[in-house]
């Protein structure tokens, strides 16, 4: 609502920044539902605040679909997709049968609703190296995030069909 700096008030930014975490408080609440993804902020704890630490949403997904024991992923769901798929999956309802791992397919496809970084590409890319090598990884996303992007998109008036020239 402010095309040039001279017409900028105190109430003008006061409200973009209200918007802004209003938008964050959003996406939070959208992730509560989550048991294992629900949060990129790790506070440390009472003693060291310090250690407080930022870990991204798809580094955490992909540690989760790399991670050598192999535990069910709580937030990650198996979508059968064949006969045999379909039958395990059913069958797993009455008796012990595991269900398929994302981690056990050669090949890992990744698509970013939103936006993705170079950045984090280049993170599931050294985290697929040294944790499963061999696995191929395709890094889909609805566009290339720059931080220049990001931040308009936080100010897009409507977030589902930003207007954002990017």
């Amino acid at each position: 609502g402010c095309d040039s700096s001279l017409n900028l008030t105190p109430q003008k930014a006061t409200d973009a920044m209200d918007d802004v975490f209003r938008s964050l408080r959003d996406v939070a609440r959208v992730r509560m539902h989550m048991k294992q993804f629900n949060s990129i902020h790790n506070p440390g704890s009472n003693t060291h605040q310090a250690s407080a630490s930022y870990k991204p949403l798809l580094k955490q997904v992909v540690e989760e679909i790399c991670n050598p024991d192999r535990p069910d992923p709580v937030d990650i769901e198996h979508m059968s997709s064949g006969l045999t798929d379909l039958l395990k999956t059913g069958f797993s309802m009455f008796m012990k049968v595991n269900r398929p791992h994302p981690g056990d397919h050669p090949l890992l496809i990744i698509f970013m609703v939103g936006g993705v970084s170079v950045s984090e590409v280049k993170i599931v890319k050294d985290l697929v190296a040294a944790r499963k090598p061999g696995t191929q990884v395709i890094v889909l996303s609805s566009v290339l995030l720059t931080p220049h992007s990001a931040v308009e998109l936080l100010f897009a008036p409507d977030r589902l069909q930003p207007d954002a020239h990017i």
